[in-house]
């Protein structure tokens, strides 16, 4: 095989490296997607539960000055501190859902990222060397290593690791 082809194929597992990252991405995406409308599911059911509740509270909560009637539950029977405690529930989904959107995005972003660096590294003639360093400089800006399990190192961490090891 000839310096050029080994170069070539090396280059060529770089360019999958970044396709793999991004599918990976990819997949967590969709993962989350499906723990967000999880999610709203709950969101929408609570909702219905308050809506529920509060449905059940009588058109005028009788004040100081209006005499009660029979028909009027008195307030052991409205649950007011359940309904303020669902709706706290629901605000925390919320803030969860909005989290993991927020993720969703930015991982999103970042497959988008190592597919287009994929791409660049296919179509332009570069070197194995160049190749390398660029996916290694591209994780380092994009702190890409926190986006992927402590079971899928990327090549910035194998570099820093590399450079700790030759260091000793």
């Amino acid at each position: 095989m000839s310096e050029d082809a080994a170069e070539t194929l090396a280059v060529d597992d770089v360019v999958e490296y970044c396709r793999t990252q991004a599918g990976l991405l990819s997949g967590s995406v969709e993962t989350m997607g499906e723990e967000a409308d999880e999610l709203l599911d709950e969101i929408d059911q609570e909702m219905a539960e308050i809506r529920s509740r509060l449905e059940t509270l009588p058109e005028e909560v009788p004040g100081t000055e209006t005499p009660s009637t029979a028909d009027v539950p008195d307030a052991s029977e409205i649950d007011v501190a359940a309904i303020e405690e669902l709706q706290e529930e629901l605000e925390e989904k919320q803030l969860l859902v909005e989290a993991k959107q927020a993720r969703m995005q930015a991982f999103q972003e970042l497959a988008a990222d190592y597919t287009e660096l994929a791409e660049e590294l296919a179509s332009n003639a570069v070197d194995e060397a160049e190749a390398l360093t660029r996916v290694v400089e591209f994780e380092a800006d994009a702190d890409a290593p926190a986006y992927f399990d402590d079971e899928r190192r990327t090549m910035v961490e194998m570099a820093a690791e590399s450079a700790d090891s030759g260091a000793e």
